[in-house]
């Protein structure tokens, strides 16, 4: 377990309490690099990039409680930021619009919107809340939804014939999961 003790280690230079960290989080964070369909080489890159970030960004950090997710976002970021590097695609500093949903010229129901967003920040902590093979499971379909079976397997390591009864579960687990909360809100 990362606490803020570790944390505290970490930031004094203490290189066992670093090994502490990478080996609580590594597994996260190369699951989530792996979920963008990037080569070995890349995938190290980006994986080597999340840490420096994390390192640069230690200090700031007061809740470690928090450091999953942040290294997911920022693992995310990272393997986007590459992607569109090799790709040739321009950052930019306005945000592209999405589609209106509505229709044309109406705008979206703000609390719609927001219960949205808020029910997208519950299941997200649902799945972090999971155990392996269904955090990469719900990952890697969220971050490659047009992937067939047999990419999405051996992304995951698992054999194809194994990822339908493993999703099923993982979905299940997560139904189980959720529907608790449902009756306390």
């Amino acid at each position: 377990m990362v606490d803020q003790h570790t944390i505290e280690a970490v930031l004094a230079g203490d290189q066992d309490a670093w090994d502490v960290v990478v080996k609580h989080f590594g597994p996260l964070v190369w699951s989530v690099v792996r979920a963008h369909g990037l080569s070995a080489a890349d995938a190290s890159d980006v994986v080597q990039g999340t840490w420096l970030r994390l390192v640069e960004s230690l200090p700031g950090i007061r809740d470690p409680e928090r450091i999953s997710s942040w290294l997911c976002t920022t693992a995310r970021r990272e393997a986007a930021l590459l992607l569109r590097r090799t790709r040739g695609e321009q950052l930019t500093a306005e945000p592209v619009e999405p589609a209106d949903p509505v229709g044309a010229g109406h705008s979206a129901d703000p609390v719609l919107a927001v219960l949205t967003a808020d029910e997208g920040r519950r299941l997200w902590r649902a799945v972090e809340s999971m155990d392996e093979p269904c955090r990469s499971l719900f990952r890697l379909m969220a971050a490659a939804p047009d992937a067939g079976v047999h990419q999405l397997a051996g992304r995951l390591g698992m054999p194809t014939g194994s990822y339908g009864p493993t999703r099923r579960r993982c979905l299940d687990r997560l139904r189980s999961l959720l529907v608790p909360q449902e009756a306390a809100s």
